[in-house]
């Protein structure tokens, strides 16, 4: 067969079987009467071996040795050729997913797309006090786009620059909630932790919505971080994790004022004081405990909390009985005064 025909049926260029010809990777086995190259069977097999090859991502170089050295052990290569193609695939990927957060602030003129990409760029600076800059910028004209600050939020370690993503997020609205929301069901730990202190700070009822969902959730920071900032909101729901906190030494100041805070609704005052009392019971808490619940119950208003302070002046364990004593000293100073 011609090197005419060859080109027609394999699809490879006459130019291309030249070149490989060039490399030694097939030879026509024939020539006719005129000096024509002509190729048989065996020769068009193995083009079609070599494209095939090439359609690996195989060089030229390593489709001859694949053909031609009978010691060629393919798995090493074929495992390199696995981690090639993977980090093409993250560098194409990461490229896409920076194209369309660029389409997605639809700029009006390259000004904006190079403004655009430089915040992009700043905030995956390795230098903390550019990605604080890129994140306090991107508020400005050209915002960056939710997806990228939600991001760089989940994965920021600085307490600083963190604090500025979380502030622009909340500037943006409740648009990236969603990706807050699956960053809460993140495997590690600390992405959890970055998704609800983001949360906490969009003040929005949808916002507020996540978080009582969030109440029940498996992780215990990510529960006490919402039920903090449900007890700021007047959300009753968030009693029980916060009494749960002063038991637990987690927080207990910042969750007794949550408390406190929720308790200025006489309905409220009354749940939150029986749920402090609960807990009280002898026996069922260790006495430290017992001593942060009671000094709990000294902001709370109302007569149930003032009556269970009476009894606790009686209490077996004498630093719950004092304590019990002086905050009643003081609520009753509090009460002359009013």
């Amino acid at each position: 067969m011609l090197i005419g025909d060859v080109a027609r049926r394999s699809g490879v260029s006459a130019r291309m079987l030249r070149h490989y010809e060039s490399l030694g990777l097939v030879r026509p086995t024939g020539r006719t009467d005129a000096g024509y190259r002509e190729y048989s069977d065996e020769d068009i097999r193995r083009i079609f071996h070599i494209e095939s090859l090439r359609s690996l991502g195989l060089s030229l170089r390593e489709v001859g040795r694949a053909l031609d050295d009978p010691d060629f052990a393919p798995s090493a290569l074929v495992d390199d050729l696995i981690r090639q193609t993977r980090a093409r695939i993250a560098t194409e990927t990461r490229l896409l997913t920076r194209l369309g957060r660029i389409g997605a602030t639809e700029p009006a003129g390259w000004e904006d797309v190079l403004q655009v990409v430089a915040l992009l760029q700043a905030l995956a600076s390795p230098r903390a006090g550019e990605r604080q800059r890129a994140a306090l910028a991107s508020v400005e004209a050209v915002p960056v786009p939710v997806e990228a600050l939600v991001e760089a939020a989940l994965s920021e370690p600085d307490p600083h620059v963190a604090g500025a993503l979380r502030w622009a997020l909340a500037y943006s609205g409740v648009e990236g909630l969603p990706l807050l929301a699956a960053g809460l069901d993140a495997p590690v730990a600390e992405v959890r932790e970055r998704a609800v202190r983001c949360i906490v700070e969009i003040p929005d009822g949808a916002a507020t919505a996540l978080l009582r969902d969030a109440l029940a959730h498996r992780d215990v920071v990510v529960r006490r971080h919402v039920a903090l900032a449900l007890g700021a909101r007047g959300v009753a729901a968030a009693v029980p994790t916060l009494i749960d906190m002063i038991v637990e030494e987690a927080n207990d100041v910042d969750a007794a004022d949550a408390l406190s805070a929720l308790a200025t609704d006489p309905a409220s005052a009354d749940r939150i004081a029986a749920g402090l009392i609960d807990r009280l019971t002898p026996g069922t808490v260790d006495p430290s405990a017992r001593r942060r619940l009671t000094q709990a119950l000294a902001d709370i208003p109302g007569d149930r909390a003032a009556q269970a302070l009476r009894a606790l002046t009686g209490d077996g364990d004498r630093a719950v009985a004092l304590t019990a004593t002086y905050v009643l000293t003081l609520r009753t100073a509090q009460d002359g005064d009013c």
